[in-house]
């Protein structure tokens, strides 16, 4: 049963999202690659699906985000949406869509939201892909912002680290995010900044910021289904908290399933014709 009370059956739009922080109500994000998992996430209330680069790691096994494909991401995102009804998805422009050249991002984005169907963009960066973000505005396509730990940025930065501790960086991610609402976009992601610098920006600013490690002060939260749901335990963040441990769950049922096949009590009278 969700857990979600206000408008659960109203399809969750840009707009709506807006209204949402307007009134103090807090967002729920989770990244979703496949229909089955995107049925279950929609059907439990969830806000927005993301569909995330992160399946280059999640679904393909990938060390970064860099490698995966745009085609690769419209597939993701075409599987989402059939199983999607009341959430907004937006889908990642992976790494080399985008950077660099305004015409191509906008190609990358018409591409995405034709043959995907998804509802919205989202792209990392600030004053450095200004014109990429407008030329894809230009065309109707919303944008979500992505700021702070820019992952497609890994080979610059080094590090995953916490980013903008430093004043320099501090104040430029601010300047940024002013600069993607000036612009049009309806929505940022921070990812691992400081709490209080993400506070501030969410206080400053009239669209939603959903954190990922950037504290409880912005208007929403989102995570990669596979950490919080104990799929991927490689990785553990202290942003990340586990709501189960499904990869036991999976292991002791597939364990359980080779044991009674190899002993011969699968299949059962019962279940054979």
């Amino acid at each position: 049963m969700s857990t979600n009370t206000v408008d659960n059956n109203r399809k969750v739009t840009t707009r709506r999202l807006v209204e949402m922080k307007a009134r103090g109500e807090k967002i729920s994000m989770l990244t979703a690659y496949d229909y089955s998992s995107a049925k279950i996430l929609d059907e439990a209330g969830i806000d927005v699906i993301l569909v995330g680069d992160s399946a280059s790691n999640v679904m393909a096994g990938n060390v970064t985000t860099l490698p995966i494909t745009l085609d690769q991401m419209i597939y993701h995102a075409k599987s989402v949406m059939k199983g999607t009804k009341r959430a907004l998805v937006i889908c990642d422009m992976p790494f080399g869509t985008y950077q660099g050249n305004p015409m191509e991002a906008l190609a990358s984005a018409i591409r995405i939201m034709k043959e995907s169907h998804a509802e919205a963009v989202k792209i990392e960066g600030g004053s450095e892909i200004r014109e990429s973000v407008e030329r894809i505005l230009s065309a109707g396509i919303p944008v979500m912002g992505h700021l702070g730990l820019t992952p497609q940025s890994i080979n610059k930065f080094g590090t995953y680290n916490v980013r903008a501790r430093e004043k320099e960086e501090a104040d430029k991610l601010i300047a940024d995010a002013k600069m993607l609402e000036e612009i049009g976009c309806f929505g940022i992601v921070l990812e691992k900044i400081p709490a209080e610098l993400a506070g501030r920006v969410a206080a400053e600013l009239n669209i939603p910021v959903i954190g990922i490690g950037a504290g409880g002060q912005v208007d929403g939260q989102v995570l990669v289904m596979h950490d919080m749901l104990g799929i991927n335990k490689g990785f553990s963040p202290r942003f990340l908290r586990r709501y189960a441990d499904l990869a036991d769950v999976m292991h002791q049922a597939v364990g359980n399933y080779i044991q009674d096949v190899k002993s011969g009590d699968f299949p059962s009278e019962a279940e054979s014709y």
